[in-house]
This record gives C-alpha cells, structure tokens and sequence, in this order.
C-alpha cells in the first residue's frame, strides 16, 4: 500500500477524533467509520491499518455513549434538586404571607375593639353637661350592655304588647282576631329580568275581607319589612278592612325564623288564629295557627273561598276556643281541604239521618193508620 493512499485516511480518522475528544455529537464517529469502511484499500498491510483506526473509533464511541448516559441521570437528578429548592422557596414565601396577613388582622382588630369601646363605652357628659372620662371597666360594661340591647331587639318583638287595647262599648270589637301573612298567602311575588319584582294578587281577597270583616279583627302581620309591605297592603285593601299591620320587628327570631307570638298581641288566645303557609311561623302556639299551602301564582286558586267560609263557620257557631278546632287540623297538610272533606262527610250523614227520620215517619203514619181503621172497624 502507498503512502499516498493511506495518508487520506489517516488524516480522515485524525479528523474524526479531534471531534470527539471536543464534545461532537456521535453521528461523528459514525460517518468516520463509514468513510473508513468506504475507503477500504485493498492490500493487506492497509487493511491492518484501517481496521485498527476503526477499533480505535469504536471504543471512542462506546466511552463517549457511556459518558452520555451516566450524564443524563445526573442532570435529571439536577433538575429534582432544582424543583425542591424552588417549592421550598415558595412555601415559606407562602408562610411568611400568612403570618404577615395574621399579624395584621390581629393589630386591625385590636384597633377596631379599642375604638369600639372607646365610641360605645364612653360616656363624654354627665347630667349636669360636665366632661366625664370614666375608667376602662365602666367603658366595657357600657359597651356590652349597648350589644346586649341591640341583640335583644333584634330578636325579641317591638314591644310586649303589640296591638292596643281591645275597643270597648260604644265602638264594635270582633269577637275574633284574624292574623294573616302576606307573603305566598295574600301575594305572590314573581321576578323577570324585563319588570324586575312583582306581586300577584291572589284571587279571593276581597271576598274574604268583606265575608271576616264583621266578624274577625284583621290583622295583617308579615315577616317582611314595613317599607316593604305597607305600599302593597295598601293595594290589596283599599276599602280599609284591615285594622292593624305588623312587620318583620315584630316578630321572635328563633333558630333561623322569624315566630309571631300570639301571647304578644294583646288578644285572648283562645280567639286568635293565624293563617300562614310556614308552621315554624306559629310554632310557640301551635294550636293557634293554620298551614296552608304555599300559592304558586296560580289564577284559578279558590282556597281564599274556602277558608272565608271555614272561619265564617267557626265565629258563626260561637267557639268558645278556637284551639280545639284548629287542633284537629294541626296534621293536615291542607287544612282546608280536609275541611271540605269534614264537610261533604256531614252533609252526606245528614241527609242519610233525615232520609231514615223520613222512612220512620212514614212507617208510623201507616202504622197510626192500621190502628185506627181497626178501631173503627171494631165500634160499628
């Protein structure tokens, strides 16, 4: 083999691993062993040469495989470190937040107790307009009992007596007190996005106030606000049938619900009945209230028309205690339903007791009659 033709090899292979030893990629090693193998020369001492040069690259390319994957678990394993540093990094940014978010929330209340205390627990002047700076245990207890207070009319009714004496002689009192709710009994309210709130007249109001009104005092007592409900009282009766209007304040806020209390009302119980759609609405007296269905908006309801005639027949028939009639609904679940139902039962026994007192009469007339041409018979 001549030097000119194995000079170029030489050079190619010098080349190649020049590339290696500087970092190259492997496809390096892998064109140099196919020049090599492409250059093949044909004498035998060319041929040692140029597989000697390829053993040469091969084991380059196996170390610099090896080198590359010991590397890459080692950066993987760089990278988790990484991660774990910057987790850790912002978990105790988060920390420091919150404990700076605590701190200030801890000084703003301290504040907002201080002047609290300070606003509702000082009394500037006395009697006599003298500038009075009491101590701090004063300041605390006048504070607490300003809460105290507020908490109790909240909760508690307006006042013990909520209605006004009973009328006396010359004017008329009814013997009976009606206690109606506005909401879902009276009114429907219904919500669009075009009107916004409105509400819908149930239908029979006005028969029922001109039927109750001789008989009942009618009190309209609701769980909404006055400013709420005084405008639409005011256009359900414009005649004037109701005589007295509560509100919202006048009612016992109990475990979420707003409680009317009959014993509140300056009313005999026992003539009093409320008329609700909730059973928690009456739940200190029972026995006093009536729950019916909560109206839908529907236009051809007619249970106004039924229990105008319920009452009616109560007052009519002069019940000394109203609760031992209402008693007997207490576990309906329409009430007046279940009176209609009493009703057509009663109806239906009492035209069967006439029908038999008919038949009886009728058995005795002909009887009186056998007897008494018998007796004729026996004269003559």
């Amino acid at each position: 083999m001549s030097a000119t033709s194995v000079l170029p090899m030489c050079v190619r292979a010098s080349r190649g691993l020049l590339r290696l030893r500087s970092g190259s990629s492997s496809t390096a090693a892998v064109d140099i062993i196919r020049t090599l193998s492409v250059d093949k020369p044909t004498a035998g001492t060319g041929s040692a040469t140029g597989g000697l040069a390829q053993a040469i690259l091969q084991e380059k390319l196996q170390q610099q495989q090896q080198v590359q994957r010991q590397s890459l678990p080692e950066g993987k394993e760089g990278e988790r470190e990484g991660e774990q540093t910057d987790d850790k990094k912002q978990k105790e940014n988060t920390a420091y937040a919150k404990k700076m978010v605590l701190r200030l929330a801890g000084f703003m209340g301290l504040g907002g107790a201080v002047g609290i205390v300070y606003i509702f627990g000082t009394n500037s002047v006395d009697e006599q307009g003298n500038t009075v700076n009491p101590p701090v245990v004063q300041q605390l207890k006048r504070t607490f009992k300003y809460f105290k207070d507020y908490r109790q009319m909240i909760i508690e009714p307006t006042s013990p007596k909520l209605l006004p004496d009973p009328l006396k002689e010359p004017y008329y009192q009814p013997p009976y007190t009606l206690v109606l709710e506005l909401t879902d009994v009276l009114l429907h309210p219904e919500w669009s996005l075009a009107t916004g709130w409105r509400f819908k007249k149930r239908p029979g109001i006005d028969y029922l106030f001109q039927q109750l009104a001789p008989l009942y005092e009618i009190v309209i007592f609701t769980a909404e606000t006055g400013m709420t409900a005084y405008p639409l009282i005011d256009s359900i009766d414009p005649q004037g049938f109701v005589m007295y209007r509560l509100f919202r304040d006048a009612t016992r806020y109990m475990e979420g619900h707003h409680v009317k209390d009959v014993s509140c009302l300056n009313r005999d119980t026992s003539k009093v009945i409320v008329v609700d759609c909730k059973r928690e609405a009456f739940s200190l007296q029972p026995f006093n209230g009536m729950a019916l269905k909560k109206w839908d908006g529907n236009s051809e309801d007619r249970t106004l028309y039924d229990l105008a005639n319920f009452l009616k027949t109560i007052a009519l028939s002069g019940i000394e205690d109203v609760r031992a009639v209402l008693e007997n609904y207490a576990l309906e679940d329409d009430p007046i339903e279940a009176f209609k139902r009493r009703q057509a039962q009663l109806a239906q026994d009492e035209e069967q007791r006439l029908a038999e007192l008919s038949q009886q009469k009728k058995q005795g007339l002909s009887l009186s009659s056998i007897t008494s041409r018998f007796w004729r018979s026996k004269q003559q």
